[in-house]
């Protein structure tokens, strides 16, 4: 392809490209010497879940490889014992390599469903750090200096602010960095977040004699509520792993200005293509929840299949434009819970909501709401009492949010 089509393709939505004149030369070089590119992506494995949010990055990665580049996608099964400390006012607890290494499978069967496997480089960064001995990192540490460390800019607000920084801190940005050295990496990707830590890897590249790799980064996304970065704590995420319903639920909730954004940072859809669709939108000749429908359909296609995509619109149709709810409501039971029952506690035991504190904020925020078990489910009233009796819940239907739903049922039953 053109270099420059290869560059407005790689530019997409990315944040930095360091630099872009770097990139250019080398895209020539691969194309004169008929050898694709090696681009580099890391993941710590330190949670089993992965969320659009993650794929983002795995998206501009699949870019690179549906240019004929070669992805490498490192799991960070050494950086992941040392925990990254990027954005964080503590340090992060450690987890075990177990833990890690059962996360990793769960990452290695999720990223394929964006990335082709039979294209795609897989490797551990414990290959190489596992076989250094004390004296190998030693000579690492040795390649840059503390002042350099402290211009990042967490470390240098948790030094101001007296707060603790660990020593075995300081080695994450080195051992990425080192990673790069050991994969040989052209260009290395990461959220815009981890800039210092890409620097970090073209330093210690020209230090082992290396070309220094180029810089991509994308923009860290905003989650359903339009303002926080999608996170699991936040409760505004989109799991990929989630079910078809509460994907398409979730991903018709965003803002048509947040709905631009999904669509230039995860769909496949081609520039010239995604350029019209924005002068509709913009112009008033082309509907924004037209365009959602699109886009959600897309994304559940991705990560379940097309029939999946089509029966989440229809559910959601019959839901939201008919105004009814699924025929096949989940039944949860009370069995045990003491009388009266805490609302918050029990939303969590049945899955409703990730965290007591979650089910707090919904309650306060009118996000839960009952009705009785009629044919028409014609009036959810708002729950604003965070304990209620077991005869007030048993044979109610429990909605929180605007998508989920349970039939509450005696133990007995």
């Amino acid at each position: 392809m053109d270099i420059d089509r290869q560059l407005e393709i790689i530019k997409r939505g990315a944040v930095d490209l360091i630099n872009e004149e770097d990139l250019r030369k080398k895209l020539i070089r691969s194309k004169e010497q008929n050898k694709p590119l090696r681009v580099k992506l890391g993941l710590d494995p330190t949670a089993p879940d992965l969320h659009l949010g993650h794929t983002v990055v795995l998206q501009k990665l699949k870019q690179f490889q549906d240019l004929g580049h070669i992805a490498i996608f490192l799991i960070g099964d050494f950086t992941g014992l040392i925990g990254d400390p990027t954005g964080r006012v503590e340090t992060r607890p450690q987890i075990s390599k177990e833990v890690l290494m059962a996360n990793a499978e769960t990452y290695k069967e999720q990223v394929f469903k964006i990335l082709d496997p039979e294209k795609t480089e897989v490797r551990y960064n414990s290959e190489w750090f596992e076989a250094m001995n004390a004296a190998d990192m030693i000579r690492l540490c040795a390649q840059y200096t503390m002042a350099r460390m402290m211009e990042r800019e967490d470390f240098r607000n948790r030094y101001q602010n007296n707060l603790p920084i660990s020593i075995h801190e300081f080695l994450y940005p080195l051992v990425q960095g080192y990673d790069s050295v050991a994969l040989k990496a052209d260009v290395e990707l990461g959220g815009h977040d981890q800039i210092f830590n890409l620097f970090v890897g073209r330093d210690i590249q020209k230090v082992y004699g290396q070309e220094s790799q180029c810089i991509v980064t994308v923009p860290l996304l905003e989650g359903t509520d339009g303002v926080n970065k999608m996170s699991k704590s936040y409760g505004n995420y989109v799991g990929i792993d989630e079910p078809p319903d509460t994907m398409f639920g979730k991903l018709m909730s965003i803002s048509d200005e947040l709905m631009l954004k999904y669509y230039e940072l995860l769909s496949d859809m081609p520039l010239e293509e995604l350029k019209t669709l924005k002068e509709g939108i913009i112009g008033g000749t082309y509907h924004p929840r037209e365009a959602k429908v699109n886009l959600a359909k897309e994304i559940i296609a991705r990560f379940h299949s097309a029939d999946a995509a089509q029966s989440a619109h229809d559910t959601f149709e019959k839901m939201f434009r008919d105004k009814e709810v699924p025929d096949d409501i989940e039944s949860a039971a009370i069995p045990n819970f003491p009388d009266p029952v805490s609302i918050p506690h029990f939303l969590k035991d049945i899955g409703m909501v990730t965290s007591v504190s979650e089910g707090i904020r919904m309650i306060e925020q009118s996000g839960v709401s009952m009705a009785s078990l009629t044919p028409s489910f014609g009036s959810f009233q708002k729950v604003s009492e965070k304990e209620l009796a077991v005869r007030d819940l048993i044979g109610k239907v429990i909605k929180v949010g605007k998508r989920k739903f349970k039939k509450i049922i005696s133990g007995d039953e």
